[in-house]
């Protein structure tokens, strides 16, 4: 299924939805420079057109094979079409850029532009201009002295803080969307793909990593449980049993060799044998997990990935599931 979003995205990125132009407004005599975000004509019909074929494709597939309707294909390019939709009307994106910048504002390392919502509009969208070193121009970085080893630690960081503590995270955390400015801030653009998760799925990918770095499989078997994404009729040690096969060889690992994001791939794998359905609002998690990893370990190879996550994931369970968190909960 996430192949699915794989496959989707690649046409996507070909499209190139909008343009990006450097622009410049005056105001009260000052010269503020802005980037200004057009949407191409005609990219919506195109977008249509295809998805259009996706869903008679998962429609067809689901019709013939019991498998297809586990992973219930239709559902999974639905949650694609919500996607596209919301890229096509510019003022979603810009919503979403204020939204991440307020969740963010108060993280060291980490920023979004600012928005005029002044010149935005549906086609049009305008935001504070950011001087910065693409990601993806590794010399430029070097020259300029950033710590790749730092950098990497604050890209898996900045997005599990967004994934867990917020819910709502950037889905499209490629190399061109993220800048480093001069204060050795990771600045993320291009808020066209966003995910966001209930405080179900946010306990769920918190106590899961959790369970894998301190070895708990039963905890982790049993998160499934109440998730309500394993059916009850399973055995909960059985399911521990399975998990415990994916994470002994991972912990007998240099940690710099344990990928999260294969992890999560074997952990999906092996739910299949117990009946559980694709999670559509999971995927995009699991697809930008694979994306911010493999930035991650493009920077530094030999990143610790469960060390890195390790702070993150501690922090939201202490705070959400430890006494303060339990008294606010039954309140």
């Amino acid at each position: 299924v996430t192949a699915l979003f794989a496959s989707f995205s690649a046409p996507v990125a070909a499209a190139s939805i909008a343009q990006v132009h450097r622009a410049e407004l005056i105001k009260n005599g000052e010269t503020i420079p802005v980037a200004v975000k057009v949407l191409r004509p005609g990219i919506e019909g195109r977008f249509k057109r295809d998805l259009e074929t996706f869903f008679f494709a998962a429609r067809l597939a689901e019709a013939r094979d019991p498998e297809a309707r586990r992973l219930r294909l239709v559902a999974t390019v639905e949650t694609l079409a919500r996607s596209v939709t919301m890229e096509m009307d510019l003022r979603l994106e810009a919503a979403a850029l204020s939204e991440l910048s307020e969740n963010t504002k108060d993280d060291p390392d980490f920023r979004a532009p600012k928005v005029d919502w002044e010149h935005t509009a549906r086609t049009v969208l305008t935001t504070q201009w950011i001087d910065g070193i693409p990601l993806n121009d590794r010399e430029r970085l070097r020259t300029a002295g950033h710590d790749f080893v730092r950098l990497s630690k604050v890209i898996l960081q900045s997005f599990l803080r967004q994934a867990i503590r917020d819910g709502f995270f950037h889905a499209d955390m490629h190399p061109g969307n993220l800048f480093i400015d001069a204060q050795g801030n990771l600045v993320a653009v291009d808020c066209g793909i966003m995910g966001r998760l209930g405080l179900k799925e946010r306990r769920f990918l918190a106590e899961i990593l959790y369970g894998f770095i301190t070895k708990d499989w039963y905890r982790t078997a049993q998160i499934h449980f109440e998730a309500g994404y394993v059916p009850a009729h399973h055995s909960i040690e059985d399911f521990a049993q399975a998990i415990r096969a994916i994470g002994e060889p991972i912990h007998d690992r240099p940690a710099h060799e344990i990928s999260m994001a294969k992890l999560l791939t074997l952990l999906f794998e092996v739910t299949s044998l117990f009946d559980m359905r694709t999670r559509p609002e999971l995927l995009l998690l699991q697809k930008t997990m694979v994306v911010v990893e493999g930035v991650a370990r493009t920077l530094d190879p030999q990143l610790d990935m469960w060390g890195t996550a390790e702070p993150v994931v501690r922090e939201w369970i202490e705070r959400h599931l430890g006494p303060i968190g339990r008294i606010e909960n039954a309140a």
